[in-house]
């Protein structure tokens, strides 16, 4: 009888999921009509859906696993969600409800297909959250009260290149790449946090001055870092560097000239990178034909195919797959096996939501007035949704793999505290400008309530 129930409930909950998933998403969009001048009713649904879905998701791995473990961790995860859903609006009253419940969804999704995969990295995985979040807080408070941010140019590009250096030098080889260093079983990867240094720099260095030279220049140290992260075989990260940079600087000067020239930089680099590094060519080739090298290099991408395959679209249901046939499934395959067990449709969601993302945060960068603050929520805007457009394209082999995290999802101490950092960036210079915007609309109805008293 137990059995029964277990099949019907786990049956069930696969299109349940998916449908309450498909509703999240829609509301994500629907948010940006400027003919719905209340949101809040929106953004409360959404934190509903939020748990719902990870109550269905938790059932289904605790009915089939039959570990108790899950139900503990599944109170866990919510104390966090529900705490980060209604602290931070109650302590910054301008946050940007949009981006938090997009973190909370992204981050339980996470939790539950880390936990499915290995419980001692979920547990990992939900201290170092825990940790970001309780850090992230202080971000827009540090932000909005000092104002020296814009000023330290060339120290972020030095800290940068020191950091990056260090790894170069003293780093850890890991899957043939120098990337991190482990301090007492703890292992960290600067490159991850050089990003945000990164952003900063090229944001202060070109918010005020678009000259040839100050570009030249700020084009030089840009580069020793990319080419740090070349050395250092890091090159998913130096392709997110680059394209960064890149749109930055034709964000800043509107000169088709700097990206048209770039973009054929770039195509020259990746044509060298492939004749320099031997695992280049493997990866280009496991892109071109997995399935003749499908016991070799092409294992990893004809793996994540057949997963995404046998998932259709609902999915085989949480337990029911095998995504620990993907080496390193947790890290660089997670969406691939999400939509083995939860369903394409689930993943399309996904990457529409992070696609919500992107523009919310386009948009946050559109409505900025400080030059300086528009070019850093763009840059980070842009950091974000390349590496969702690496990560998703490599599973799906749209383009060759890379090995970047899926920010959120993945298991990744370092990413998931970085992203959480930039999402807490953001949402420090939206609170700041909808504070600005709130006082220019104040300023303006008392203007005209005097002038409307006067003429009577």
């Amino acid at each position: 009888m137990l059995t029964y129930i277990q099949e019907y409930v786990t049956e069930l909950s696969k299109y349940t999921i998916a449908f309450f998933m498909a509703l999240y998403t829609l509301e994500s969009f629907i948010v940006f009509s400027h003919r719905i001048k209340r949101k809040n009713g929106i953004y409360i649904r959404q934190s509903l859906y939020i748990f719902i879905i990870q109550f269905l998701m938790f059932v289904d791995l605790a009915l089939v696993s039959r570990n108790r473990d899950y139900v503990f961790f599944y109170a866990f995860v919510q104390v966090f969600i529900f705490v980060a859903v209604n602290i931070m609006p109650l302590i910054y009253e301008n946050c940007d409800r949009l981006l938090l419940n997009h973190m909370c969804m992204l981050l339980g999704v996470g939790f539950c297909m880390i936990s499915r995969l290995s419980f001692q990295k979920a547990l990992k995985q939900y201290v170092i959250v825990i940790i970001s979040f309780a850090l992230a807080m202080f971000v827009p408070l540090l932000l909005n009260r000092l104002s020296f941010w814009k000023k330290l140019t060339w120290i972020y590009a030095a800290v940068g290149i020191l950091l990056l250096g260090g790894v170069l030098i003293l780093g850890e080889v890991t899957h043939g790449s120098k990337i991190s260093f482990t301090v007492h079983e703890v292992t960290f990867q600067p490159s991850e946090f050089v990003k945000i240094l990164f952003v900063f720099f090229v944001a202060a260095a070109l918010w005020e001055d678009i000259s040839f030279k100050k570009i030249a220049v700020t084009t030089l140290l840009a580069g020793i870092q990319v080419m740090i992260l070349v050395l250092s075989k890091d090159l998913g990260s130096a392709l997110i560097f680059f394209v960064a940079y890149l749109f930055l600087v034709f964000a800043a000067s509107k000169d088709f000239r700097y990206l048209l020239t770039g973009l054929a930089a770039g195509c020259l680099a990746a044509v060298g990178a492939y004749f320099v590094f031997d695992h280049v060519k493997v990866r280009v080739l496991a892109w071109q034909d997995p399935w003749s090298y499908i016991d070799n290099q092409g294992y990893q991408i004809t793996q994540s195919l057949f997963a995404i395959g046998s998932g259709s679209w609902f999915g085989m249901g949480l337990y029911q797959g095998n995504p620990s046939a993907i080496p390193y499934v947790e890290a660089d395959f997670i969406f691939s096996s999400i939509c083995e067990e939860l369903g394409v449709v689930f993943g399309i969601c996904l990457i529409l939501m992070c696609l919500s993302c992107f523009v919310r945060m386009m948009d946050n960068a559109v409505r900025q007035k400080d030059r300086f603050h528009q070019l850093l929520v763009s840059g980070l805007g842009i950091m974000y949704i390349f590496q969702i457009f690496l990560t998703v394209g490599g599973g799906i082999k749209f383009i060759p793999l890379t090995g970047v995290t899926l920010p959120f999802v993945s298991y990744g101490g370092s990413s998931v505290m970085t992203t959480m950092i930039m999402f807490f960036i953001v949402q420090a210079l939206s609170m700041k400008g909808s504070k600005k915007e709130g006082e220019k609309q104040i300023v303006e109805k008392s203007t005209k309530a005097s002038k409307e008293k006067a003429s009577q």
